[in-house]
């Protein structure tokens, strides 16, 4: 951590000298090994969730090669990806991953983006569900609150956001 008085003219030096030491060891400078499922506490990391399975009957077969071919490319080109997590009673379970995930427009990208594309192709597809992991869960609530909080405080125009509100169909993971 860098001193409050420290000098940039004098650690710049240093700094250049351990990040070239380090480039031209030849050693793995970063870590690159993946996560395992029982590691993260995450079903599917390590593991591509839209690569077609010998398992998936072919509403998900359907399901998958759409989310590849269609949605993930769109989604991909604003920073972020997508994670196909089930199919359950018409209802597909999809995890938004990067800048997709806590981008504003998100339930917009969701509804009236991938489920509309969903339901329009795949007649079986009934609607299409975010699902958070327990730490995203977690973090909506207590910004709900907070949010609630400050409108108790300063009165309901001081929150002009509408993260937390209750505006985005969740499933805990």
């Amino acid at each position: 951590m860098k001193a409050a008085d420290a000098n940039w003219a004098h650690i710049k030096p240093e700094v250049f000298a351990l990040i070239t030491e380090a480039v031209t060891s030849g050693e793995q400078i970063v870590n690159t090994v993946e996560r395992t499922s029982s590691e993260s506490g995450q079903d599917g990391v390590g593991e591509d969730s839209l690569e077609a399975s010998e398992d998936d009957d072919e509403v998900v077969g359907m399901i998958k090669e759409l989310l590849e071919t269609r949605i993930r490319p769109a989604i991909q080109e604003d920073g972020g990806d997508i994670e196909f997590r089930g199919f359950h009673d018409g209802q597909v379970l999809l995890k938004l991953r990067g800048a997709c995930r806590t981008c504003d427009s998100s339930t917009v990208t969701l509804k009236n983006g991938i489920e509309s594309m969903l339901m329009h192709y795949i007649e079986e597809v009934k609607g299409v569900q975010q699902v958070l992991d327990q730490e995203e869960e977690i973090a909506m609530k207590e910004f709900a609150k907070f949010e609630e909080k400050l409108k108790q405080q300063k009165g309901p125009d001081a929150v002009a956001g509408t993260v937390g509100k209750g505006s985005l169909d969740t499933v805990e993971a």
